[in-house]
């Protein structure tokens, strides 16, 4: 298992155990650290992937409503709203390239959720993707610059 696969598990385990015990984000991870074990650089690296979507959560949250049609974030699994809450930040902040980013969030929501996860988590983070990617164009257009269809 690569270092940065391991770390996005342990940073989905973070913010699985975070959200359940709604406590802050500093004790949560001291908590979950005293228990979990990792080399340095994979519990950085989660380090940075968990703190990360804990700042920008609310924004995170509402783009992953935005693109998940038909699903509020309540009504959503913890693992799964949590593991798209991590790719939303991956993609946003740009820690991998796109596809990376969708394939390991599919590899998570096999590993920690049902059947029907990959392709719920695979279809809300494609039309994510589709849609930075509409808007990338059309601010490229309005520049005046050229883009390949």
């Amino acid at each position: 298992m690569t270092l940065r696969r391991r770390a996005r598990e342990l940073a989905l385990q973070l913010l699985y155990q975070w959200e359940a015990r709604g406590e802050g984000a500093e004790k949560a991870e001291e908590a979950f650290w005293a228990g979990a074990k990792a080399a340095a650089q994979t519990r950085e690296f989660a380090h940075r992937l968990f703190t990360g979507t804990v700042a920008a959560a609310p924004q995170l949250d509402a783009l992953v409503e935005k693109h998940a049609t038909n699903w509020r974030l309540d009504r959503m699994s913890a693992v799964d709203r949590n593991i798209l809450r991590l790719a939303a930040y991956e993609l946003k902040f740009g820690t991998a390239p796109p596809r990376v980013v969708l394939d390991e969030a599919v590899e998570l929501a096999k590993k920690f959720s049902d059947d029907a996860a990959p392709a719920f988590v695979n279809g809300v983070l494609d039309a994510m993707v589709k849609d930075e990617n509409r808007k990338s164009k059309n601010e490229k257009r309005e520049e005046g610059g050229d883009v390949a269809e």
